[in-house]
């Protein structure tokens, strides 16, 4: 990892800038992808999975046969995870529903505002180098609180054509029968535009690598809407003199391994502190499975050391991260002070892996800065807000006035005749 020692106000926008690709290579890559999806459906679909993924599909649909036997084979063991994180993300999720509220802004005038399911929606889940299942869980459950009426899944094959087994299980705890066998730009371009097979979508969820978050946007100029523009994993850490240098190590590897394009951020005021966690971070990923993996995203990585909280807490809000580990004492104090971050883990014992599994909010966040406009996905990324109105003869003729003056006013006519051929 990088050290940066007591960095200029001025230095900051190129210090936290995040690892990127060729914009332009890589846009006219994605696009040639996606024009060919469209134009030959499954044929293009089965040819880029064969490409990419070096598996051989006939049907891109799985079956029936396959969800049984992935119940039979996984672990007893992660089963009872699984069920056990969708009973709090469920919960979680559950207290974001509202029902409507009727408002009368003056007499005989009544307004509300009704949540509408989004009738078809797709999730993407990544697969590569690890199969995150936890992210059907994450997008599944909230889909289906809000009521979508069509949920399909795509996630990359292995060599084999299989999915892993804790994907179609997942899929099927939370409700998910339309699952394919299909991941990168390819899904993308199968869930926006449709293919023989693979029914086309209202709205496209899930994070992914740097290809499939171009796609994303590249359908989004299309018209189809995205949940939010969610590339490569990452994590900063705020840590003082009383932070664990072991635990603010392993938080900051368990985004690392995500991938190589993943980045990590430490902030502190202390020399002593970011050395002993550089220490330790040395220490851990030497141990770690997918230590290839995180000593790749260490390299996009930093260690910044600041003058003091304050400017610990600016740098952070301009950073945005997807995750905030406030590793910390007066944790709620600078807890308020943060308006940019996806999600914000507070104190010590508060791991970011705890969120991304089973504490009960959502993993899927904004990147990439976005997190300075976007939300993470909710209950409410899978409905429609409409307006209602309903009025009165008698609160028609309250408010004629104020409009027919106020259409007047802009030479539109025909919006004042439509109250005053009723009055």
């Amino acid at each position: 990892m990088q050290v940066y020692q007591y960095p200029e106000r001025g230095e900051w926008k190129a210090l936290l800038q995040r690892p990127v690709m060729n914009v332009a290579a890589l846009e006219s890559s994605v696009q040639h992808i996606l024009q060919e999806v469209k134009q030959q459906g499954d044929a293009a679909v089965k040819k880029f999975t064969l490409q990419f993924d070096k598996a051989t599909i006939s049907d891109l649909q799985v079956a029936e046969e396959e969800f049984m036997i992935a119940q039979q084979s996984l672990d007893a063991k992660l089963k009872a995870a699984i069920l056990s994180a969708k009973v709090n993300i469920e919960t979680f999720h559950k207290s974001q529903l509202t029902a409507p509220e009727v408002i009368e802004t003056m007499p005989g005038v009544q307004c509300w505002r009704k949540s509408v399911a989004i009738e078809k929606v797709g999730l993407y889940i990544p697969g590569g180098t690890a199969p995150l299942f936890s992210t059907i869980l994450m997008l599944g459950i909230p889909a289906k609180l809000a009521g979508c009426k069509e949920i399909i899944l795509c996630s990359p094959p292995d060599a084999n054509g299989q999915l892993h087994p804790a994907i179609l299980f997942a899929a099927r705890a939370v409700g998910i029968t339309k699952v394919f066998k299909v991941g990168g730009v390819q899904a993308i371009g199968a869930m926006a535009y449709g293919t023989e097979t693979i029914p086309a979508v209202s709205k496209i969820f899930g994070p992914g690598n740097q290809y499939v978050t171009c796609a994303k946007q590249l359908v989004q100029q299309d018209g189809l809407a995205i949940d939010m523009p969610a590339g490569p994993s990452e994590v900063a850490v705020y840590a003082d003199e009383s932070a664990t240098a072991s635990f603010v190590a392993a938080d900051l590897l368990s985004q690392a391994e995500h991938g190589a394009d993943s980045q990590v951020v430490l902030v502190s005021c202390s020399p002593t502190v970011v050395n002993s966690i550089e220490q330790e971070i040395n220490k851990q990923v030497a141990e770690l499975p997918r230590k290839d993996i995180a000593v790749k995203a260490l390299a996009n990585s930093k260690l910044i050391l600041v003058n003091n909280e304050a400017e610990a807490i600016e740098l952070l809000n301009e950073y945005a991260p997807e995750h905030l580990i406030l590793s910390c004492n007066n944790v709620e104090a600078i807890a308020e002070q943060i308006i940019n971050a996806g999600s914000v883990f507070m104190g010590h014992y508060s791991p970011e892996s705890v969120g991304d599994y089973a504490s009960g909010t959502n993993h899927t966040l904004p990147t990439n800065g976005y997190a300075k406009a976007y939300s993470g996905v909710s209950v409410d990324s899978f409905v429609k807000k409409i307006t209602f109105q309903q009025l009165t003869q008698e609160g028609l003729k309250n408010i004629s006035k104020t409009v027919i003056a106020m259409a007047e006013a802009e030479g539109l006519q025909a919006h004042a005749n439509a109250v005053k051929v009723r009055l």
